[in-house]
């Protein structure tokens, strides 16, 4: 596990979808917004199955059809390649999710 600098987490973003940098919070996040509530759920049921395979886990806030996400590798206080692995995973499963909708 690589713990990131701004400078690489920044470049990281660049090739993802919607994520942004919280310095403070030492986190990457995105919000999705799905058709409603039901979608949602099937969202994070396949993002929970695509963590446990990675052995790596979001935080993740459930609101009716608004799913917020954050990652940030806790053990080592950083954002790490971990996060920016499974935040290109996720990307990959919400574009299948709502074309799906």
């Amino acid at each position: 596990m690589v713990r990131l600098s701004d400078e690489q987490i920044q470049e990281g973003l660049e090739r993802l979808t919607d994520w942004e940098w919280d310095s403070e919070a030492v986190l990457v996040q995105r919000t999705v917004h799905l058709s409603d509530f039901l979608g949602a759920i099937a969202l994070v049921n396949e993002l929970a199955q695509a963590a446990e395979q990675a052995e790596h886990h979001p935080d993740i806030d459930i609101r009716y059809n608004t799913v917020r996400l954050a990652l940030s590798t806790h053990s080592e206080g950083a954002v790490t390649d971990k996060d920016m692995a499974l935040a290109a995973r996720i990307d990959e499963l919400v574009e299948a999710t709502t074309h799906r909708d």
